[in-house]
């Protein structure tokens, strides 16, 4: 099971986060909001993946990330399309040689989900995400009904996000015992491990990293 820290913000605190050794930190490229990134990325090891986050923004402001920030991963968090991500995944080879430029995909639900809405983005990301649909695309600091992933249809690895805590590894743990978790991942934490929005709490993080490795 990967683990995935979003929403970086601070420089030190980034750098204390890293030495922790998540599988991709998460640096949110939307201003409006609270954690938006508008820093220098410092030198990470090279096990951690740097996943930039993305909500409608155009080809041409994602591709400028990717070449200034050496990002990984782009993470798809608005309403782009299967057409914008196929157009994004062929740019990022022509234009930037990046071979190896994965996507997620992030499908906002709560109670209830149309898992239809997936099979366009089959051919054209490498990843989804299920996060809890709020006020905000991401960090409302609630879970979503992961009994509906009980009907999740397809074979391609997901990410499971929203509002997960400290609180939420028992549930954690009885969910990766479920047949639905099959195709889970990683776990995606954010707003449950802050002192301030983008201002990780290192010690909460210590307690989750051994929390989890029992997870592996």
């Amino acid at each position: 099971m990967k683990l995935k820290i979003c929403g970086m913000k601070y420089q030190d605190n980034i750098t204390q986060v890293a030495a922790l050794q998540p599988d991709y930190l998460g640096f949110i490229f939307y201003k409006k909001s609270s954690r938006f990134f508008d820093g220098i990325i410092p030198e990470l090891p090279k096990s951690i993946k740097k996943v930039g986050v993305f909500v409608d923004a155009s080809l041409k402001f994602i591709l400028d990330k990717i070449e200034t920030h050496q990002l990984d991963i782009i993470q798809l968090h608005g309403q782009e399309t299967p057409e914008f991500c196929k157009e994004l995944r062929i740019l990022c080879h022509s234009e930037l040689n990046e071979e190896s430029i994965e996507i997620i995909k992030v499908f906002s639900t709560k109670d209830h989900f149309d898992f239809s809405a997936l099979q366009p983005y089959e051919n054209v990301c490498d990843y989804f995400l299920f996060d809890t649909k709020g006020e905000l695309p991401g960090g409302n600091g609630y879970t979503f009904n992961w009994e509906i992933l009980k009907n999740y249809p397809s074979t391609k690895p997901y990410f499971l996000s929203g509002g997960i805590g400290l609180n939420e590894v028992k549930r954690i743990k009885l969910f990766l015992k479920q047949p639905e978790s099959k195709h889970c991942y990683a776990i995606d934490i954010n707003s449950k491990f802050e002192i301030q929005p983008g201002l990780k709490n290192i010690e909460a993080l210590e307690k989750l990293k051994e929390k989890t490795t029992q997870f592996n």
